[in-house]
């Protein structure tokens, strides 16, 4: 039985914040797609693109997606947009946003209480709005019972493959990623600031090789190895990746590995050396290590305040 999908979208929506999710859901072949919006009709969004829309549906429903964009501070103001998602955790059974869309569920008083994230841009104007919310600005999505967001644009992308992967088990999840060519997956723990775009340099040398890396996180990667991969003396390629990303290459390997396992860490039941092993540090104790010295808590303390789902 395919469940309903209604994407919620207004004046000023971001394109790519609604058709993201679209083609993901699309592509898991267990989904029927509505585009809605207050009036229904056609709705231009910043781009100028408009999209057709049907009004607001009548009885309960799946899922609900709001989209953000550039309209979205005028969405707040609407006071029956605002009054329809107060109603929303009644109508439908999961509500979810993109994007700058977690303002217009806020303003609509979902998030309450909850732990939420928003696009990176927005965040000093979400905590003045609404400090009710505890938001986490650096997550690519947070899922807090029936409410699912997201962080900017393409993070929609992750929150559609994170809710089929809930819906319909991590291999049609998987098999979504692949058939979109995008990674499964970024995991909500991953930061919109990731370790990997942080250690990118203006020249992009070692771009593949961090690839590389945190695609074979329980390889090992000393210095000799990455400068092999890099075509590169070790000495030379030691002072080049420094220069180039600020990292030595061994503080570069140990901040990808900890990003990978504090990611890992939030997914329910999973087991602790496992993670260690998979992401490469060999034994949980040289993992708490690793995060005392990089994250200031051991993974425990993470795992205690991942949501409970």
């Amino acid at each position: 039985m395919s469940r309903r999908v209604d994407v919620l979208i207004f004046p000023g929506f971001q394109l790519l914040d609604a058709a993201g999710p679209v083609a993901a859901f699309e592509a898991a072949r267990g989904y029927e797609l509505h585009v809605i919006s207050a009036a229904g009709g056609p709705v231009r969004s910043s781009s100028g693109v408009s999209w057709l829309a049907e009004g607001i549906p009548r009885g309960d429903r799946d899922t609900l997606l709001v989209s953000g964009g550039e309209g979205v501070d005028a969405a707040t103001l609407d006071e029956a947009l605002v009054k329809l998602l107060r109603r929303a955790s009644r109508k439908w059974g999961r509500v979810s946003s993109v994007c700058s869309g977690s303002l217009l569920l806020a303003a609509g008083g979902l998030l309450d209480g909850r732990t939420a994230t928003t696009h990176w841009s927005r965040t000093a104007q979400f905590e003045r709005q609404f400090p009710q919310v505890q938001l986490q600005p650096e997550r690519i999505f947070v899922h807090d019972g029936p409410i699912w967001t997201s962080a900017g644009v393409t993070a929609g992308i992750d929150l559609a493959l994170a809710i089929i992967g809930h819906d319909l088990g991590p291999d049609a999840a998987r098999a979504v990623a692949q058939e979109l060519v995008v990674y499964y997956r970024r995991p909500g723990g991953q930061s919109q600031f990731s370790a990997l775009l942080s250690m990118q340099g203006d020249r992009n040398r070692f771009e593949a090789l961090l690839d590389h890396v945190r695609k074979n996180l329980a390889q090992r990667h000393n210095v000799e190895d990455m400068a092999a991969q890099a075509c590169m003396s070790p000495r030379h390629f030691a002072r080049a990746f420094h220069e180039e990303t600020g990292y030595t290459p061994a503080k570069a390997v140990e901040r990808l590995r900890v990003e990978a396992a504090r990611s890992a860490l939030e997914i329910p039941g999973a087991s602790v050396q496992r993670i260690a092993v998979e992401c490469g540090f060999g034994d949980p104790e040289r993992m708490r290590r690793s995060f005392i010295r990089l994250l200031g808590v051991p993974p425990s303390t993470l795992r205690r305040a991942a949501p409970r789902n």
